[in-house]
């Protein structure tokens, strides 16, 4: 069990790595139209800031969860730190169109490998109840770093430049760096090679797939791409003694309805980040900054209950927990689905936002435990690069799927309505696969 000091600078070192990556997930939300006017960019051309870091982000997660593995923790990750702060330094000086997208591309091959890192290396500090917290507080912060991005984007967008949101990432990034060489344990990774053909075939395919979502042209022939170069990828998983991917992670079925229902989770969560703060500057006349603070309600409640999760689980386990956050969650989406002008802010958006941040809180970390849990040590980054997978995945399709819902309505605010819908459709589907796949797995190994 890791000593209280450890504890203490290792989980820190882990969480704000961690936001990091969620605050440059989220932050051009609340950042686009100050960027638009810096650099001129068209509406195609913006979408793109976003969609290089995703595709990259996407393509390199399962590349980055397995170089840990074999290579050390503590090596990758102080390499995924030197090249998201470099990323974000290049990302904050950029000057024009090219320049922004190559640097979110870059900057996006480091969270790759910081992602699917941090979980494996809390996965190897941890032990019994102090896992278990550590678990929760990594679960949470994919809730709370997120709302909070918004919030800080919001800020800076407004009172400062959307560049500092970028530039500071650079300090951080050092402080995390000095901070992994003082505490993080040596580790010389495990004996064994790198699975080429399966690397290759992963990162053509999984960047195809991302392409096919959230690309502008060719959707059609990127996905049959990313259908030939998968097939291949899961056949040379079947086929190497050294997968970068194990396919042994896909034998259990509560891991298999953690995929499932994490995949559907953050589908509907990043589609409701995106559209909501739009709504609220159109409609409710916010600036940037106000409807990034008008996140704090369920930013707020969020992270009070992530705080109780940790005693919940032992008391309710896992499925418990997320069957009652998943159903919150979709209860707190269906309610915002009748938001109109006329309710306003107080009743229309904050009050289902309290009952989403009780969900949120409750749903994140047990997924995040589940996806990880009772897999061999020299699977953990491989393992946690699945879980980040079907973050990224899931939060790219369910984008794609609320955004087009919108579009197909002529208002905004019936296009939110039938979107943010669609957003509890999803989670329905959420919690099907936590009572049907998780509870009954979890019931098998008690």
């Amino acid at each position: 069990m890791a000593k209280q000091k450890r504890f203490d600078w290792i989980l820190l070192v882990i969480l704000m790595s961690y936001f990091m990556i969620l605050l440059d997930n989220s932050i051009i939300c609340t950042g686009t139209v100050k960027i638009v006017q810096d650099l001129h960019l068209n509406q195609a051309t913006l979408s793109w800031v976003s969609s290089a870091y995703s595709l990259t982000f996407g393509g390199f997660l399962l590349l980055g969860g397995r170089a840990g593995d074999l290579f050390g923790r503590r090596r990758v990750f102080e390499l995924g730190l030197i090249l998201f702060g470099l990323g974000s330094l290049l990302v904050g000086l950029a000057v024009n169109a090219p320049m922004i997208i190559a640097s979110r591309a870059f900057q996006g091959v480091g969270s790759a490998i910081l992602a699917p890192t941090t979980l494996a290396i809390l996965m190897d500090t941890y032990e019994g109840a102090e896992r278990t917290k550590a678990i929760a507080y990594y679960g949470a912060m994919a809730g709370i770093g997120a709302s909070v991005s918004l919030v800080i984007g919001g800020i800076f967008a407004s009172l400062l430049t959307w560049r500092v949101g970028f530039f500071m990432n650079v300090p951080i990034s050092i402080w995390m760096f000095y901070l992994a060489v003082k505490h993080l344990n040596k580790d010389n990774g495990q004996s064994g090679k790198l699975d080429w053909l399966g690397t290759f075939s992963s990162l053509i395919g999984m960047s195809a797939l991302v392409y096919s979502i959230i690309g502008d042209w060719a959707k059609l022939p990127a996905f049959l791409l990313a259908v030939l170069f998968l097939v291949l990828f899961i056949y040379q998983e079947y086929r190497t003694g050294q997968p970068i991917m194990p396919l042994r992670l896909f034998t259990d079925r509560e891991r298999i309805g953690v995929y499932v229902g994490r995949f559907l989770y953050l589908g509907a969560m990043m589609g409701f980040w995106f559209i909501t703060p739009q709504l609220m500057q159109n409609q409710l006349g916010f600036s940037a900054l106000m409807a990034g603070v008008a996140f704090f309600p369920l930013t707020i409640v969020n992270f009070i209950i992530a705080l109780q999760v940790a005693r919940l689980t032992t008391k309710w386990g896992n499925g418990g927990l997320l069957v009652t956050g998943i159903a919150l969650t979709a209860t707190g989406m269906l309610w915002l689905s009748f938001f109109a002008s006329e309710t306003g802010y107080w009743w229309g958006i904050a009050a289902p936002m309290v009952v989403i941040g009780v969900g949120q809180g409750l749903s994140l970390s047990p997924f995040t435990a589940a996806g990880v849990a009772h897999t061999r040590g020299t699977d953990a980054g491989a393992a946690s690069g699945v879980v980040n997978v079907m973050h990224q995945i899931g939060g790219s399709v369910g984008l794609s799927v609320l955004v087009t819902t919108q579009s197909l309505f002529s208002g905004q605010v019936v296009g939110f309505q039938h979107a943010i819908l669609m957003g509890a459709v999803l989670l329905g589907l959420a919690m099907l696969a936590a009572i049907f796949l998780i509870v009954p797995g979890e019931r098998q190994k008690n």
